[in-house]
């Protein structure tokens, strides 16, 4: 599946972005993209898991890796909205 913007443009766009962060938006905008009926509940658990990782990070409490994967989605976002 290809994804709706090319990652080389968003790294010359948004050029905070980091290997990981890249890496974590393209596999979690194609967890998205895989089911539209799926989209929404899937970007509101990715949004949600991220924030408990904060959480968990916070109190030094060690990440799952599907938490670290929210949480590189999360920031990635964040760097490409500011």
């Amino acid at each position: 599946m290809t994804l709706p913007v090319d990652p080389g443009r968003l790294r010359q766009q948004f050029p905070s972005l980091t290997d990981d962060d890249l890496a974590a938006f393209e596999e979690v905008t194609r967890r998205i993209l895989a089911d539209p009926r799926a989209r929404g509940r899937v970007l509101a658990e990715t949004i949600t898991l991220a924030q408990r990782a904060r959480e968990k990070q916070a109190q030094e409490i060690g990440l799952e890796p599907e938490e670290r994967l929210a949480l590189a989605y999360a920031s990635a976002i964040a760097k490409m909205q500011g």
